[in-house]
């Protein structure tokens, strides 16, 4: 069970400030350069939201930032990544390589998993228009459509809250608004149909990137209906 309770809402600030000149060692080298999602930002909610033990889920587990952390501070780390090649890179830094599974979320049995106290992540991005690729499937089919992307995560996080989620866990979806796409508002208006919006923080990066207007974190709770 969630220990943590409401405390986490007085540790963490409205504005998250993060540094985006630390060294990428998350990641391999030629990716090193997207600066979000990073170490520095999931440690804070770690410490915010989680105690030590408690089980952290990242559901687009990416290069393992989300595991790696969570492995690092003694709690216990369970991520799923749709790619064969970043499953392996993420395996090849855990002490536990279990943690990182291989498959696609849109079809898990959520039932299996142990409850978890803490599910952050940061979704693969679309932007609104001119984007065939399906980020759900890795970019790799070109079936991508930009409302059925959002009814898809939509029913993603309500199935995560409703089957995998003590009352008082909380779920933080890290989206920004990129250029001439409200994709953090979108995605957030979706998630709030099936989960209980809580709070959102804005990052403050120090190095601001020219391809989003503003990042967030967007903090859920599993619907009070299923309580």
């Amino acid at each position: 069970m969630n220990d943590v309770d409401d405390a986490g809402l007085a540790r963490l600030p409205r504005v998250l400030r993060l540094r985006a000149d630390l060294a990428r060692t998350d990641r391999p080298a030629e990716h090193a350069a997207d600066v979000c999602f990073s170490a520095e930002l999931v440690e804070a909610f770690l410490h915010a939201y989680t105690v030590p033990g408690g089980v952290v889920l990242d559901p687009f587990a990416g290069f393992g930032t989300t595991l790696h952390v969570a492995e690092g501070l003694g709690r216990v780390p369970i991520g799923f990544e749709i790619l064969a090649d970043r499953v392996s890179y993420v395996r090849s830094r855990l002490q536990d390589p279990g943690a990182v599974r291989l498959g696609d979320v849109r079809d898990m049995d959520w039932d299996l998993l142990p409850k978890v106290d803490l599910c952050i992540s940061s979704p693969p991005y679309m932007s609104q228009n001119d984007h065939p690729q399906n980020p759900l499937s890795g970019y790799r089919t070109m079936d991508g459509d930009y409302r059925q992307y959002l009814r898809d995560l939509q029913r993603i996080y309500g199935q995560i809250a409703t089957r995998a989620c003590h009352p008082g866990t909380r779920i933080v979806v890290n989206a920004a608004n990129l250029l001439n796409t409200r994709l953090a508002w979108d995605l957030g208006t979706a998630l709030a149909d099936v989960l209980d919006f809580e709070r959102e923080i804005v990052l403050d990066w120090d190095r601001p990137q020219d391809w989003f207007t503003q990042d967030y974190c967007l903090v859920f709770r599993p619907p009070r209906a299923t309580t």
